[in-house]
């Protein structure tokens, strides 16, 4: 049965490109779910790669102040049958919508339904994530260049508002929003970290790749906002200071939190948790935009 909630689109770029889309009505907050395949410029096995991005729009007509928010790994990477999920929060882009942002989850090559090679640091014979620097740094860079590509889009629609980009992520994808941002750092307003690294914290080299990678945020010179927890099954409080330290010996400028969970807390998936996390981020809009970032009101 077809949901009378969910509506097939299909419309044409500027450009020429058509781009197929589903939205979903969600009429109790207003709140718009897009799903869109984005032709991006890459190229794997002579195909062009196309990336699905899962947009939350808040209500009004835009441009909107724009979060592009990057999903982590799955796991150990063991287990293939997680690729082809498309991860969102929709508790974070609630959160957001609510005061006025749109919040954009791109999937990267080979996740949820985006095409191409899920190549982000496999061992050579890709049993699981590789702890070696070689293999870790190179999948790294892999899906660096997704993340670029998803923010040459954006950069080109009219719903978007480029002078109001904050990037952030969970788990490695908030290492690569802060490196996204060290590469553009005129670009975004600030860099929002969720429980950021790339490797677990328990492989032989992880110390040498988490700090390579958090120094590359380093060039940006706007706020970041560090959001660790206890309990975290990747990375050890203790741990992710020392890549926040890395990062501010760099250069970079931030702010790092502990957030306080319950006792048995999962410390590393606390992204639904907004009443955990929301005083801080709060804090952070305030500082980005003092004059009308009220909790609760539209940043416009």
């Amino acid at each position: 049965m077809r949901n009378p909630d969910v509506v097939e689109l299909l419309w044409r770029e500027p450009d020429g490109r058509w781009i197929a889309g589903v939205l979903s009505r969600q009429s109790a907050d207003r709140q718009q779910r897009i799903s869109e395949r984005v032709p991006i410029a890459l190229l794997e096995r002579g195909e062009q790669v196309t990336l699905e991005m899962v947009t939350f729009k808040p209500a009004g007509p835009g441009p909107f102040p724009t979060l592009v928010f990057n999903h982590g790994s799955t796991g150990s990477g063991n287990d293939p049958s997680l690729f082809a999920s498309t991860v969102t929060s929709p508790a974070l882009a609630k959160y957001f919508n609510d005061r006025g942002w749109m919040v954009v989850f791109p999937q990267r090559r080979g996740r949820g339904k985006s095409s191409g090679l899920y190549d982000e640091g496999f061992e050579p014979d890709r049993s699981r994530y590789s702890d070696a620097p070689r293999y870790a740094l190179a999948g790294f860079e892999h899906a660096l260049a997704d993340v670029a590509c998803i923010v040459e889009h954006l950069l080109s629609r009219a719903d978007v508002d480029s002078d109001r980009l904050l990037i952030g992520g969970h788990s490695r994808g908030a290492f690569l929003a802060l490196a996204c941002a060290g590469a553009r750092p005129a670009l975004f307003g600030g860099v929002i970290n969720f429980v950021g690294g790339w490797v677990d914290e328990h492989g032989p080299e992880s110390e040498m790749i988490n700090h390579a990678i958090a120094r590359r945020g380093a060039t940006f010179p706007g706020p970041t906002a560090w959001m660790y927890a206890e309990n975290d099954p990747f990375y050890r409080i203790a741990h992710s200071r020392e890549n926040f330290q890395a990062f501010e010996a760099a250069g970079g400028q931030g702010l790092f939190h502990v957030l306080e969970t319950l006792p048995g807390q999962d410390g590393h998936h606390v992204l639904s948790l907004t009443g955990l996390w929301g005083p801080v981020v709060d804090a952070f809009l305030q500082r980005l935009h003092p004059a009308n970032a009220v909790p609760g009101s539209p940043l416009r």
